[in-house]
């Protein structure tokens, strides 16, 4: 049987393997590291006492290729939310307290609403939002809105830094359209807040492996891909340093690694390479806190701070800064001490003493999410006939999210599929 070997044990490529072995074709999985998930993993940490994850993620229930993902390997109910969309906000400097919440249907009447309204902005402030729609592939999204107001710092930019991982000044208007297209613009019922129940791993990574066995996928860790060997145009060998796989005549490739790895094994792969880093703060509280965070919702917007989103999972806390350039070089004393005042403030907690926090810095956490980058995502296809790519970098038309990843993954599958009926 002609097999698919994928590479690259995160997201892209488990969604990749799974959507393959669920067709019935053979797959061979390798991971650099000793465990899947990539930028999902999750993992057991001492000093915390828990399992955490590597860094926190919000979904939409408008992410129907992670929730189609989800179903396949039977993971749906591993997700958590309210029932209603709901996006609780803390103003840090003001101690203001509101909550965002979308009404049902595409058009937005809950902004004719002063009170529910984010405080200080106008119905007018909401009708700006259009002009991303129209915005031009060189458009950044400050091009297209107001720096500034309310507005601005209140809505605009934290979703900017939250959904690109990119300073809203450079970042590109396109991208955040999408997002806007495929949750607000649609209403209530599709930008519903999601997170893991119980972690990362737990829902996206550990099922889908189980998923991967029983359809007798192999898969193999602590494989690092060296080089790939070419001929006439196709991949005919991969090298892992002391394991060294041939191809068979019909074999494919699935590229599921970060730019730059796929550009060293990918003779003239043109990909972004600018990264922007992540930092995020697990915290063990000695209980839960007592005071809720707005609606119902495990989710908590800052504004005016450090931190951009504060979650809560039982009691533990953890905290995500996006676009973290300025913050990814100090030392973890000094971002913990910063974050733990951030936090105690937001659940109304003593300021001392500072419980048990870890500080995780994903330095490469997504590529820069500007217009100049956002054209150089390449396709799944690659200009070697048996290789394909995947990755939440690659021209989904999504920003690089867990939803970027699954569907890149999808994308890779379907044309490694039709390659291999091209072929016979």
């Amino acid at each position: 049987m002609l097999r698919v070997h994928i590479v690259g044990a995160g997201v892209a490529g488990l969604a990749c393997a799974v959507h393959l072995a669920g067709a019935g074709r053979a797959v061979t999985l390798y991971e650099a590291a000793g465990q899947a998930g990539g930028r999902c993993r999750s993992y057991f940490d001492p000093q915390i006492g828990r399992i955490i994850d590597n860094g926190n993620h919000l979904l939409f229930s408008a992410n129907r290729a992670v929730l189609d993902y989800l179903d396949r390997i039977g993971a749906r109910d591993t997700l958590t939310g309210p029932p209603r969309a709901a996006f609780p906000f803390l103003d840090l400097r003001s101690g203001e307290r509101w909550t965002v919440r979308p009404n049902a249907g595409p058009v937005p009447w809950w902004v004719l609403s002063q009170e529910r309204r984010i405080p200080k902005t106008r119905m007018s402030d909401y009708l700006g939002g259009w002009r991303l729609a129209f915005a031009g592939p060189e458009d950044s999204v400050a091009d297209c809105l107001t720096p500034g107001d309310a507005m601005w710092e209140r809505f605009w930019e934290p979703l900017t830094v939250a959904a690109l991982n990119t300073a809203p000044r450079e970042a590109s208007a396109r991208l955040l359209w999408r997002v806007l297209r495929e949750s607000f613009a649609k209403g209530e019922s599709a930008c519903r807040p999601l997170i893991a129940r119980d972690s990362l791993g737990a829902s996206l990574i550990d099922p889908a492996l189980a998923y991967l066995r029983a359809q007798g996928a192999e898969i193999h860790f602590n494989r690092r891909l060296r080089a790939i060997s070419y001929l006439d145009q196709g991949a005919t060998a991969l090298d892992f340093g002391e394991h060294k796989v041939t191809l068979a005549d019909g074999d494919t490739v699935v590229a599921a690694l970060p730019p730059a790895a796929a550009a060293s094994v990918l003779p003239g792969l043109d990909a972004p390479q600018e990264t922007r880093p992540i930092v995020n703060a697990h915290i063990r509280l000695s209980a839960p806190p007592q005071a809720a965070m707005g609606a119902g919702v495990p989710i908590l917007g800052l504004i005016g701070g450090t931190a951009q989103w504060l979650f809560l999972r039982g009691e533990i806390v953890s905290l995500t800064v996006s676009a973290a350039e300025d913050l990814v070089d100090r030392p973890s004393e000094e971002i913990a001490t910063t974050l733990w005042a951030e936090t105690a403030q937001a659940l109304k907690l003593p300021a001392a003493p500072i419980p048990p926090i870890r500080i995780i810095k994903e330095r490469r956490a997504t590529f820069a999410q500007t217009p100049k980058a956002a054209q150089k995502r390449p396709p799944a296809r690659t200009s070697w006939r048996n290789v394909y790519l995947a990755g939440d970098w690659t021209d989904t038309g999504f920003p690089a999210t867990i939803e970027s990843a699954v569907r890149s993954g999808r994308t890779a599958a379907r044309v490694v599929t039709e390659w291999s009926r091209e072929s016979r």
